[in-house]
């Protein structure tokens, strides 16, 4: 099985940027498709995007299509989310999920989860 690690999460003004690390250890990192996620209060967990085992093909959920890129780095065990122009309905805690699966847009998909990092945009 996989641990997953979230770092970079922080306060940042509305139109400002983030960028969210999750890295992995203790299986093959190639091996899983990855999906960032985010939760708010009161809310479910919702997609964010998702990325493939090689990283060649990538998901985005409608909300930040054109504002966030998800990537990886295999070689550092590591999947990123580079988030732009952030808006305040943005902020949520963030988790990245791991499956040996289809790296889909539920997270029920999902079999290993970090523990989350917070985002706050303040407008």
């Amino acid at each position: 099985q996989v641990q997953l690690v979230e770092s970079g999460g922080g306060l940042v003004q509305a139109g400002g940027s983030l960028r969210l690390s999750c890295a992995a250890s203790g299986d093959t990192f190639s091996s899983y498709g990855m999906g960032w996620f985010r939760q708010a209060p009161g809310k479910e967990r919702e997609f964010v995007a998702s990325v493939s085992q090689s990283g060649a093909s990538t998901y985005y959920a409608g909300s930040v299509k054109g504002r966030f890129t998800i990537s990886r780095d295999n070689a550092k065990n590591t999947v990123y989310l580079q988030m732009n122009s952030l808006k305040p309905e943005d902020t949520a805690v963030y988790y990245c999920g791991g499956t040996r699966g289809i790296w889909t847009s539920r997270p029920g998909d999902y079999d290993y989860w970090g523990q989350g990092t917070q985002v706050t945009v303040s407008s």
